[in-house]
């Protein structure tokens, strides 16, 4: 993956967990505190009724209410309002805290009931159920009639469910007009009765029973409360705001994380090529960077190591170039110094012999120096060459009769294979200039009873040729020497080299032949190759761009013009 997708994946990657939780933590926290309130509001709805149902329950009468009343509406924070069914309002805690009444809430009210439910025996007779009923009546209303008159009194009291679920009242003083009940007939109990056997035959028979109870007792007991909770426009409940601090800090330390780790990735290598690029510049040409992966970071690490490389190359091939032309100037200058002082101290005669021997050295120096500069010049693009349009069958024929002498004196057959004339875009002195290098060394590798062939191919159907110009001509250079062992092959255009190391100048010429003839037809857009075989010879291959013939003339003197560019590597 790329570094490029890999912070933009980190990015999103950050985004939407930082959306996700704080979406997450704002809906659990809503669900919660709404579910929160929901319970607390019936917490305290239940708290409120069951207290003011266990009041009437116990009091038998709402008189005495307003504390409890407002206990509660301190308790639960609530805003309590409580009416008797009938409308007549027997508390408000606004009204007892000492404010305005405010405007109530919009929830329904909420009935109270303080009427006990009957607990009905299993396994009784409908019949004696009834009776049990009737009974249980009559004892709530008495029941009911004593504790309000302790409540009126002032006294303390407490209930507690019978049997049957009617209160039994109890107290720490009975004033003396409070009668306890004695357990008395209740002239109304045989009316009583009388009303619930319609129960008997009823599918709901506890149903009815606690309908003609409420109904019996309902002039006795007290009366339903309407309660009302709450305020209008009360302010909802806010949103802790812990957890979500709590989640910001996490997703701001996982955010600060990302980058670390992104900084981490990405300065890691960074620090590691600032350190190679000064080491580089102080010298140290063989630091190098680690490479990992394929992203831009990765790229950059392995442009890095190719420069360099190529930095060390250079300076490598800088190092060798000093060492060798010091190795090539420094024998034969010792030894022209040498003849020299011992012409000046009279020790050898100047023959004529002598003279011109040292002139050939001194012309051999002056050749390599400048094959040297040519040579610098054609790699920095700053060679100056005289193009215009040449027959290369024309050129190869003119280094054969130039080189014919020679051949004849090592005994070599010098040959021109050339059917057909073929026109180039070239410096036709240059080109001349290589064709020497690569005869030169031919005819210096062939054995006398060999041969040196120049061979010139119109075209071979395999190579590529641009667009706008002719099919690749093909210049062949062919002896039948001892040929070249394969592994000296890649060093064989390199300066200075020799394959026979054994060969001086004299025999090998300045080793710099090749490296010049290798630049110039790169020079001009083509490319040189070799094939040699140990014992059989060696094949120099150079491929030229032609030119169409159609828009040519039939000859280099007919060439609409020669230009002088510089070459370019």
């Amino acid at each position: 993956m790329s570094f490029r997708l890999r912070v933009l994946a980190l990015l999103m990657l950050v985004a939407m967990t930082a959306t996700a939780a704080t979406a997450w933590l704002t809906l659990r926290q809503a669900n919660r505190q709404v579910q929160e309130t929901l319970t607390a509001g019936r917490q305290e709805v239940s708290r409120i009724t069951g207290e003011l149902r266990a009041y009437g329950f116990a009091h038998g009468t709402w008189e005495g209410l307003s504390p409890t009343v407002a206990e509660l509406a301190k308790d639960t924070g609530q805003r309590v309002r409580v009416a008797t069914e009938s409308g007549v309002l027997l508390a408000d805690s606004d009204a007892l805290a000492g404010r305005a009444p405010r405007a109530l809430s919009g929830q329904p009210s909420v009935l109270v009931d303080p009427r006990p439910v009957l607990l009905l025996p299993e396994g009784l007779a409908p019949r004696l159920s009834l009776k049990q009923a009737a009974n249980a009546i009559a004892d709530y209303r008495a029941a009911v009639t004593y504790a309000a008159c302790l409540t009126r009194a002032g006294a303390a009291l407490s209930a507690r469910p019978d049997a049957w679920g009617v209160p039994r009242i109890s107290t720490d003083r009975r004033p003396t007009r409070c009668e306890e009940p004695n357990g008395a007939v209740d002239p109304r109990i045989q009316q009583d009765l009388d009303t619930l056997l319609v129960c008997e035959s009823e599918q709901r028979f506890a149903g009815c029973v606690q309908r003609v109870f409420n109904e019996r007792v309902g002039s006795t007991a007290p009366e339903r409360l309407e309660i009302r909770l709450g305020v209008r426009n009360e302010s909802a409940p806010t949103l802790a705001a812990a957890p979500t601090v709590a989640v910001a800090v996490g997703v701001a330390l996982a955010v600060i994380l990302g980058a670390l780790l992104l900084s981490r990735a990405v300065l890691r290598p960074v620090r590691a090529m600032t350190l190679a690029a000064k080491g580089l510049g102080e010298g140290d040409l063989g630091r190098r960077v680690p490479v990992s992966g394929r992203d831009e970071i990765a790229q950059l690490g392995g442009a890095f190591n190719r420069m360099a490389d190529s930095i060390q190359a250079g300076e490598d091939r800088q190092r060798r170039l000093t060492s060798d032309i010091a190795h090539e100037l420094r024998t034969p200058l010792a030894n022209l110094r040498g003849y020299l002082e011992a012409l000046r101290d009279g020790v050898v005669e100047p023959t004529p012999e002598l003279l011109d021997s040292l002139h050939e050295e001194a012309l051999l120096q002056q050749r390599i120096v400048d094959d040297l500069q040519d040579l610098a010049l054609a790699e920095a693009g700053a060679l100056t060459y005289h193009r215009t349009e040449v027959d290369l069958r024309e050129l190869l024929e003119t280094s054969r009769r130039a080189h014919r002498t020679q051949a004849e004196a090592a005994g070599v057959a010098l040959e021109l294979e050339a059917p057909r004339p073929v026109y180039v875009t070239a410096d036709p002195d240059r080109l001349r200039q290589v064709l020497g290098n690569l005869v030169g060394n031919a005819l210096r590798a062939t054995a006398p009873g060999g041969s040196v062939t120049l061979a010139l191919i119109p075209h071979l159907p395999h190579l590529p040729h641009s667009s706008g110009r002719g099919e690749p001509a093909v210049v062949e250079v062919r002896d039948t020497g001892r040929g070249i062992p394969a592994k000296d092959l890649p060093q064989l255009f390199d300066r200075f080299w020799r394959a026979d190391a054994a060969r001086g100048r004299a025999t090998g010429g300045s080793g710099l032949g090749l490296s010049i003839a290798r630049q110039f037809v790169t020079d001009h857009g083509g490319s040189i190759d070799v094939r040699s075989t140990v014992g059989a010879g060696t094949t120099i291959t150079v491929v030229l761009p032609t030119i169409p013939r159609e828009s040519g003339t039939s000859g280099g003197d007919g060439a609409a013009g020669g230009d002088s560019t510089s070459g370019g590597r």
